[in-house]
């Protein structure tokens, strides 16, 4: 599924719609530019879910745990490096537990992708507009 956007207010309107389609243990992966829009989309959806409070890109904890029902585990990979135990930041229970899990810059888990229930794609094509690429993942693609 393709959608096209043209501000930031319009993208997180998209991700709150596409938000509640999700149900526990969902595992969404945003890939996009510095700036597409990864955490506007990650808001969008937490707000969907019915969390209330703030939201911002865990870039340098790597984890943000938003208190929730289901619970709402927001992860920012980009300054993960390369080749890092994913053990060790808890991984597993963040994808395969029962919360709804938004996982921006998951390229840093290179083939690592167990879980993974969504791909969003972000593109920039022009000023605040923004192309939205959507696939669902099939079931074996879980069992990896």
């Amino acid at each position: 599924m393709v959608t096209h956007t043209n501000s930031e207010e319009e993208t997180e309107q998209w991700a709150e719609s596409f938000g509640k389609t999700l149900s526990h243990g969902s595992v969404v992966a945003l890939y996009g530019t510095l700036g597409a829009g990864k955490t506007v989309i990650s808001r969008g959806i937490c707000k969907a879910l019915g969390y209330k409070g703030s939201i911002s890109s865990p870039t340098y904890t790597l984890v943000h745990e938003y208190p929730n029902d289901p619970p709402l585990y927001h992860l920012d990979l980009y300054r993960l490096a390369p080749h890092a135990d994913l053990q060790e930041i808890g991984l597993d229970h963040y994808v395969l537990g029962d919360g709804i899990t938004l996982i921006e810059w998951p390229e840093r888990l290179e083939k690592n992708t167990k879980g993974i229930t969504h791909r969003i794609c972000i593109q920039i094509l022009l000023g605040e507009t923004r192309e939205i690429t959507v696939e669902e993942l099939p079931h074996s693609f879980l069992q990896q």
